[in-house]
């Protein structure tokens, strides 16, 4: 009886993972089909389909990060996301303790105002940043860019801080008040390190909405291509007659290589991060 309970445990041990490692083939094709087709020419994208190039064309590459200028929307896009990951993750964090750990009139009412803005569509809200950055002469900069990429998911961060510190137990605060700790020190020295892997979380997923951002980006530096970023610079490949599919292939893997190895260096904590909030 035990060796048959344990022929068919392994039996379904074999079928999930063959049926997994389908799945994770299917899911990660459309990667491994834009590796290939950046180190294919034009030519042979659509006389070899198959994953393994015929002739290398790593010059793809070079032409991609030169001609086409990505090297510097790649630099564009680093300020820009590095700037913003700094400027939501302190913002967030700050007031997602105060919302999490403090309770005063009206504190119902403004978290019911913060996930009533999760539903409002990034389009809508397009126009308004632009003119607000004209008025402050900022529509044209690498700064105006920055404080427009912030605004975006704010409200995401701001509840996700808020979960996670609301289930931290309270014998933390009155112990530190107990030896005369200031608000703002406990909140510092003793709460956000608690929070690391929230932390990590937030900045992860800034990351990528500033990395990947599109809209805002294209309606800004509509006017000064000097300041595209990398998800609009991939789209000037497109042309009205022609599509240099190679040519953003190429762009398309330097664009998302660093995401991904940020993701893999840091997935630890952004699980823990979520699963925190979650359960907060």
């Amino acid at each position: 009886m035990t060796g048959l309970m344990g022929d068919r445990a392994s039996l379904r041990l074999t079928l999930t993972s063959i049926s997994l490692a389908v799945f994770c083939t299917i899911w990660i094709y459309p990667f491994l089909w834009m590796l290939s087709t950046s180190l294919k020419s034009n030519a042979e994208i659509f006389g070899n389909p198959g994953l393994i190039p015929q002739d290398w064309a790593f010059d793809n590459y070079v032409r991609a990060w030169v001609e086409a200028r990505i090297g510097r929307y790649f630099f564009n896009t680093m300020a820009v996301t590095f700037g913003s990951v700094f400027l939501v993750t302190t913002s967030t964090a700050m007031l997602g303790y105060v919302l999490g750990r403090c309770r005063f009139p009206g504190r119902k009412t403004l978290l019911l105002g913060f996930v009533a803005t999760v539903f409002i569509p990034q389009g809508f809200t397009i126009i308004p940043v632009f003119e607000l950055l004209s008025f402050f002469g900022m529509s044209q900069s690498l700064v105006g860019l920055t404080l427009a990429t912030s605004g975006q998911a704010m409200v995401i961060f701001v509840l996700l801080f808020a979960g996670y510190f609301n289930q931290m137990p309270k014998e933390l605060e009155e112990a530190a008040v107990l030896d005369g700790v200031s608000f703002f020190r406990i909140f510092l020295h003793v709460m956000l390190p608690l929070a690391r892997p929230m932390v990590v979380t937030v900045v992860i997923m800034q990351v990528l909405n500033a990395w990947n951002d599109f809209l805002l980006p294209l309606v800004v530096t509509i006017a000064n291509p000097e300041l595209r970023t990398l998800s609009v610079g991939i789209y000037a490949f497109q042309g009205e007659q022609f599509v240099d599919w190679s040519g953003m292939a190429a762009a398309s893997t330097i664009s998302i290589a660093p995401v991904v190895l940020l993701f893999l260096l840091l997935q630890r904590y952004f699980i823990n991060g979520l699963a925190g909030a979650v359960k907060g």
